[in-house]
């Protein structure tokens, strides 16, 4: 079978196709033969190395020292189950499922084997492989920060970097809580943000965060990208402000920061459970997010992929289409 192997930390030339032995499932695995998986933020940052200069050496000890531990990035699939072994029961042979794998990586494969009690969910008929793949990472991130956060109906709430793959779901999950939503986000997508509900758009490369007067319950940061002084200036008293991107000198340096308010810091890193991916597929079986797919490639076409989304302007999410 085919696989996509990350040589070593580079640009994406790095990620070559090599043909290996496929799986065989164990007593408690299931055999999945992926039909999409998807390129994210973090599959390029892992596969760059790219870390804060002073936890370098500790992510080389955790990732590997010259090409990552775990080869084979990917984190989200969707595909269908073709063996089961001798002690699975939630799952069998023929089932459409999606799912994610987290930091252990391994969906850019033809073939691969899952423990059956992994983050794997049925995949609705009502959505593609393709759609139902991109739900894992940006879908379920959203939710799972959202509902720490604890939003309520009528709280205002900015999302900076709504047009990415947590943002787009952002949006639409904050509506669906109720809440009055503003995006920031770059000219050109100010009206697909519109046309996923936000209440409110502003244009980053027209208004900086320091102009803006209106004060929010929270400020969801989606991207990691946002000035955190002028950020925590536009947050109200015992507001809270999220950072999904947040790396530990990151939430040293917000919680300094916040030291001496009221607003609380919700961030880090965070493992995605199997009742949070059964609950997004659900929401968007029922159509109350809709996932959005900015660019599909071939599995060959790998590389090209993972250059479009270093140039840091995906629109949602990227698919790699397996088969």
């Amino acid at each position: 079978m085919k696989v996509i192997k990350c040589t070593k930390y580079g640009s994406p030339v790095v990620l070559e196709i090599v043909n290996i032995e496929k799986p065989k499932p164990k007593d408690d695995e299931i055999l999945i033969k992926n039909y999409a998986t998807t390129v994210t933020v973090a599959d390029c940052r892992v596969r760059g190395f790219r870390v804060p200069a002073s936890f370098r050496l500790s992510a080389r000890l955790i990732l590997g020292f010259k090409k990552p531990k775990q080869s084979i990035l990917g984190a989200e699939f969707s595909g269908v189950i073709e063996e089961t072994g001798k002690n699975v029961t939630k799952f069998k042979a023929g089932d459409k499922i999606f799912g994610g794998t987290g930091h252990d990586f391994g969906t850019y494969s033809e073939y691969m084997c899952l423990n059956e009690n992994g983050r794997i969910a049925l995949k609705s008929d009502n959505l593609s492989f393709e759609q139902s793949a991109v739900l894992s990472f940006g879908g379920i991130t959203a939710l799972h920060f959202l509902k720490k956060s604890g939003i309520k109906p009528g709280e205002k709430i900015l999302i900076y970097g709504a047009s990415g793959s947590i943002g787009t779901y952002a949006v639409q999950l904050a509506k669906y809580y109720g809440a009055f939503v503003t995006g920031v986000c770059s000219t050109v997508n100010l009206e697909m943000v519109k046309n996923l509900g936000a209440d409110n758009v502003i244009d980053y490369t027209k208004t900086d965060l320091a102009d803006i007067v209106e004060k929010y319950d929270i400020f969801f940061d989606a991207v990691g990208k946002s000035n955190m002084a002028k950020s925590i200036k536009v947050i109200k008293p015992y507001g809270r402000y999220m950072q999904t991107v947040a790396d530990p000198f990151t939430e040293i340096k917000a919680r300094i920061k916040l030291c001496g308010t009221k607003i609380k810091f919700i961030g880090g890193t965070y493992n995605a459970t199997v009742e949070e991916t059964n609950y997004i597929g659900k929401l968007a079986a029922e159509g109350i997010i809709k996932p959005v797919i900015d660019k599909q490639y071939s599995f060959e076409e790998i590389a090209a992929a993972h250059e479009y989304v270093d140039t840091g302007h995906k629109k949602g999410n990227v698919v790699v289409k397996i088969c």
